[in-house]
């Protein structure tokens, strides 16, 4: 699969995308969405990745969206022709109308790979919002992050409004967000969005090391789904929906032949060599949840 506005690496299990606009500080617009989302899809369909990586090329990972032709990159799709009623008022539930960072968004929440975020530079807007359904956050000492919507006019996007405040806490979410401040990576460590800083050297190893170790140790439809059990788990309103999914998943791995190969590795002092994939060998109960419409 080729792309012209991203790169995509597969070495030793782990997948590295890499937001590849380096002229513009990887400033992201419609084309580069679909790109990203057509790479988690490969990612996805592929039992030879196991992890995900993503960083950025040159001095940043994401300057947000592409403002080089003005409020276009808002316009185009909330205000093109099949976003309006004849009479001129918005058609709100029209395919046009959606956030095309949502989408992306969505679809990082819906991976069956854990995904990395390794932020080397300035990730502003949709690039700090994109990294908040990845499960870790690197962060190089270069690295600035801000949520700066309401110094450009705007408002969240990018799913932010569901996601900033379940990773960092309603306080501080709001207190970023109506700042609109860029902030230095320290802070974001300090505030609980990124588990580490690192020197711009260490960083991407560093990342790998993480993605090795679940590469190299765990059973990846396993992963799969305790990935979803624990994001779908935010939405939950009793701990009894948390042990109606645990109770399937036990019941299904438990008698698996990923199972068997655990234990018999862990008996044998043996590193595991899981045989099923996530591609042909998720149980029959997944998904759990009916997938919400957007209109």
């Amino acid at each position: 699969m080729t792309y012209q506005f991203i790169r995509f690496e597969v070495s030793d299990q782990i997948a590295t995308v890499t937001l590849d606009r380096p002229d513009v500080m990887n400033a992201m617009h419609r084309p580069m969405i679909a790109e990203l989302i057509r790479a988690f899809d490969q990612s996805d369909a592929d039992d030879a990745v196991r992890a995900v990586i993503v960083t950025g090329a040159g001095r940043a990972f994401c300057a947000g969206a592409d403002l080089s032709k003005g409020t276009d990159e808002f316009e185009k799709s909330a205000l093109s022709n099949s976003a309006r009623r004849p009479d001129g008022s918005f058609d709100y539930s029209a395919e046009a109308a959606r956030d095309g960072g949502g989408s992306l968004a969505l679809r990082i929440y819906n991976s069956r790979k854990p995904i990395i975020a390794a932020i080397n530079g300035a990730a502003v807007g949709i690039g700090a919002s994109m990294t908040l359904p990845m499960d870790v956050r690197l962060a190089s000492e270069n690295a600035k992050l801000g949520f700066v919507y309401a110094r450009r006019g705007i408002v969240h996007e990018c799913c932010s409004s569901f996601f900033l405040p379940r990773v960092v806490g309603i306080s501080r979410a709001l207190e970023w967000s109506m700042s609109g401040r860029v902030m230095p990576a320290l802070e974001l460590k300090d505030g609980g969005l990124v588990r580490d800083v690192l020197s711009p050297d260490e960083l991407l190893p560093a990342a790998r090391a993480i993605a090795a170790e679940i590469a190299g140790h765990t059973a990846p439809v396993s992963i799969a789904l305790m990935r979803q059990m624990l994001w779908r788990g935010l939405e939950m309103s009793h701990p009894m929906e948390a042990h109606r999914v645990e109770s399937r998943g036990i019941l299904t791995r438990g008698r698996s032949a990923d199972a068997k190969e655990g234990v018999a590795s862990f008996v044998e002092k043996r590193a595991p060599h899981f045989p099923q994939n996530v591609t042909t060998d998720m149980p029959d109960y997944f998904p759990w949840w009916e997938e919400p419409r957007y209109s």
